[in-house]
């Protein structure tokens, strides 16, 4: 029957639905996939944009990831400075571009070496051409480059050729002290000085390492000691300021020196610190040491006499003086005039045990301690016969260091008080240390001494009016072969300034001098050294803070009176 509706088992009536249109299900069904899609896009468009943005503003200062992936060419910590004891920088770091490529995206080798090493001109085409045709992802082209170079480089546009950042070592004050800071290798590792003793420190660390050195001393020493080295034709020279009561070291220069930025290369020779690695013979400037033995014994005053009237035949060695006397000397005499004949007897006087014991004692028998690892040992003779004793005591037969013949000077002079020396600045709030090595008594003797020989003696040359210099020279004939050269010497003068209270030990000294005009065709101790020092002291001493004074004033002649009766107090004499 038409119109009736149909019902449920329960005889209830059913809805029926009307079929839907076939065009309207499939534009709904298109619209949803069209939807998913835009959607998809969105995604993709958002994570591109993410990826742009990281890469042009986030990552902006990253490295690139080849050079990231390379550990032992990913950069360091900042390097920390070194400066001199009034903050000048000595050393420090500064951020560079250094050029690298991946082979494997350089797209004609021959090209891009045709460019780079046109750009820049020190690079060897043959060497960069392989280097891009290796089968490697790294390769370096050049490292630190000047800003200019970058942006010549960077101008060129090579694919596959790319910058790393990494740190430089610069030395603003060039070779000034080249020697004590050292220099760093290309991966900025210590590698001499300072820069490799204090290595670990450097790296990583904000604070500065604080040497005892000071900028304005070093120029002047530099430039003192430079022109005496020109003018005498020497093959080198050294030189040193040593603060007598905390152990620093003020200055410290060896010629020839080099340029720490460019120090590949380098000979032996200019790498060479005279001053601490150098071991030599340093004829009468020993006979500061020779004699504080013979007042040590309490048995030898200035006015002790021995005899230099013949030189002194051993087997077949003669030991004479080079401008003798010929007579009978006191030990004032002998110390004035740098008897050989009269330091021999005097220590035959005192005796060989005591006289290794005083020099073991002053730390000239064993390999001194300094924060740089250029330190040598001295040669010692082994068996110490008497023999050896009497040429030790005109500065043969034992060699040492110019840093232990100033270190021993200082405690010579100071009252008798060892203090072992120091290339970084004290903390002056630390208690100064130190071993008793003489008597306050030997000196005392020892002031006076080398006042003597500055007023009156073979260093006259050395006088800085109003300084009050007292003082020792040096000439020693060097060992080549299996034998003395005499044309080959070591000019030398140590000093002490104030010498009536000394504040200050200076040393200086000359490799294989030339004689010249000027000086009478000499080069010895007292001829080209001696002038050395009076210069260096008369330009650093207003700056140490020295005051000038009347050198004649009755106080000081009273302290510096070698005709004093002497007092009567040694150490040896009391064993």
């Amino acid at each position: 029957m038409t119109g009736m509706v149909p019902t449920a088992g329960f005889g209830l009536p059913v809805r029926v639905a009307p079929r839907p249109n076939r065009a309207v299900h499939a534009l709904e069904q298109g619209r949803a996939r069209l939807s998913v899609a835009m959607a998809a896009f969105g995604m993709a468009f958002v994570g591109i944009s993410l990826g742009l943005v990281n890469a042009t503003v986030l990552r902006q200062s990253a490295e690139p990831d080849i050079a990231q992936a390379a550990p032992a060419r990913t950069l360091q910590a900042s390097r920390a400075d070194i400066v001199d004891r009034n903050g000048v920088v000595l050393a420090t770091s500064l951020v560079t571009q250094s050029l690298y490529a991946d082979p494997k995206l350089v797209i004609n080798p021959v090209e891009a070496a045709e460019k780079l090493t046109a750009a820049l001109t020190d690079l060897d085409y043959g060497d960069v051409l392989q280097k891009l045709k290796a089968d490697k992802r790294f390769v370096w082209i050049k490292r630190n480059l000047s800003p200019r170079e970058s942006y010549i480089v960077n101008r060129l546009g090579i694919p596959g050729v790319a910058f790393q950042r990494e740190e430089r070592r610069v030395y603003p004050q060039g070779s000034l002290a080249a020697h004590v800071v050292g220099f760093t290798g290309v991966d900025n590792n210590g590698l001499m000085g300072i820069e490799q003793s204090f290595d670990k420190e450097l790296r990583g660390s904000t604070e500065a390492v604080n040497l005892s050195l000071d900028v304005r001393l070093q120029h002047i020493m530099r430039r003192e000691l430079k022109g005496a080295v020109e003018e005498f034709s020497a093959i080198g020279g050294a030189g040193m300021i040593f603060d007598i009561r905390t152990g620093e070291i003020l200055s410290m220069v060896s010629l020839p020196d080099f340029d720490p930025h460019d120090p590949v290369g380098l000979d032996e020779n200019t790498r060479f610190n005279r001053n601490t690695l150098g071991v030599y013979e340093m004829g009468s400037t020993f006979k500061i040491f020779n004699s504080a033995l013979a007042f040590e014994t309490g048995r030898i005053t200035p006015t002790s006499h021995f005899d230099a009237s013949r030189p002194i035949q051993v087997g077949r060695y003669t030991i004479s003086d080079y401008h003798g006397k010929n007579r009978v000397l006191s030990v004032a005499e002998v110390f004035q005039y740098s008897s050989n004949i009269g330091s021999v007897r005097m220590v035959l006087e005192a005796g060989v045990p005591a006289q290794r014991a005083l020099l073991t004692k002053l730390g000239l028998t064993s390999k001194p301690t300094l924060e740089i690892p250029e330190v040598g040992a001295p040669m010692v003779p082994n068996p110490w016969r008497e023999i050896n004793a009497m040429t030790i005591s005109f500065g043969h037969g034992l060699s040492v260091s110019p840093l232990q013949v100033v270190t021993a000077t200082a405690a010579v002079v100071n009252g008798g008080i060892m203090r072992h020396p120091t290339i970084l600045k004290r903390n002056e709030a630390e208690p100064m240390s130190g071993e008793r090595v003489v008597s306050p008594a030997t000196s005392m003797l020892m002031r006076k001494m080398m006042r003597l020989v500055v007023t009156e003696g073979t260093a006259g040359g050395a006088k800085a009016e109003g300084y009050v210099v007292g003082g020792k020279t040096g000439t020693a004939e060097k060992i080549t072969g299996r034998g003395y050269n005499a044309k080959a010497r070591m000019s030398s003068f140590v000093g002490a300034f104030p010498i009536n209270d000394p504040r200050y030990v200076i040393l200086v000294i000359l490799d294989e001098p030339k004689g010249i005009a000027r000086t009478g065709g000499y080069a010895t101790g007292g001829a080209a050294a001696a002038p050395l020092g009076g210069r260096v002291i008369r330009q650093v001493a207003p700056l140490l803070g020295l005051t000038p004074v009347d050198e004649n004033r009755p106080d000081i002649r009273q302290a510096l009176d070698i005709t004093a009766p002497p007092p009567r107090s040694s150490l040896l004499a009391s064993h």
